[in-house]
């Protein structure tokens, strides 16, 4: 189940003026340019952004994400009709002989279940050329990034054309080992109706990413810094072996 800040048709209509600043995307479209990839297939593309900026570039691009709402947002932005958009997860379809597939911001750690991630994985490699590549990010559990998720300091008020002023603030819930449970709330100045959203995120150290990679058929590459987050993420690439067709 997809979370409610993607599936709930008011919270996906604007989860995009809530988070604007996506220049954590960049690396990914360097990315795509570095490895030469023309079919790229999004796992967990949410509102569409970096399928829409591939997409832009003359990329073959086929988004899914299990949330209807997100994806309708994105299907109706400037140049959706470009992209290929499928509502389910990374095991409901999958395209085939891409040269790249990719799990932008939080996508990898919202897999929490172990037969859910190796199924990912799995699914992921079957989609890929030989020779073709698998891109995600995952945080660094030494940082203890969840420390910071506090209404202090996360509380805001945005002014949102056609929605209004909208309060929103993040809770840590519950953090159980690997497990971190975190609750947003969203306040509408329109009509005073509050909204919540659940997230849990899995927090796995690299060498369980890499083994998991592994397991699945896959050869680790590079493990990258992030740019927007440096010394806070790491940045998988992962290959799947062959030789690229020609």
């Amino acid at each position: 189940m997809a979370d409610a800040c993607f599936a709930h048709p008011r919270l996906a209509a604007i989860y995009d003026a809530l988070a604007p600043d996506r220049t954590d995307l960049a690396a990914y479209v360097a990315m795509a340019e570095e490895f030469g990839a023309r079919r790229v297939w999004d796992i967990g593309c949410g509102t569409g952004v970096l399928a829409l900026l591939l997409a832009g570039r003359g990329i073959d691009v086929t988004g899914c994400d299990p949330a209807a709402a997100s994806v309708d947002v994105a299907r109706h932005k400037p140049g959706g009709h470009r992209v290929r958009w499928i509502v389910g997860d990374a095991t409901a379809y999958s395209p085939l002989g891409v040269d790249l597939a990719t799990m932008t911001a939080n996508v990898a750690q919202q897999i929490t279940g172990a037969e859910d991630w190796r199924r990912t994985l799995r699914a992921a490699r079957e989609a890929l050329r030989p020779g073709g590549r698998l891109v995600f990010e995952t945080r660094d559990p030494a940082r203890r990034a969840w420390e910071e998720w506090t209404r202090e300091d996360s509380y805001r008020v945005t002014e949102i054309p056609g929605a209004g002023s909208v309060e929103s603030w993040v809770d840590v819930v519950e953090v159980r080992g690997p497990l971190v449970t975190f609750r947003w709330t969203y306040v509408f100045a329109q009509d005073g109706q509050v909204l919540t959203s659940d997230s849990t995120l899995r927090f796995r150290e690299a060498r369980d990413v890499e083994a998991a990679l592994g397991a699945e058929g896959f050869v680790v590459e590079d493990v990258r810094d992030a740019p927007d987050r440096p010394g806070r993420e790491f940045v998988f690439v992962a290959r799947r072996p062959g030789w690229p067709r020609a």
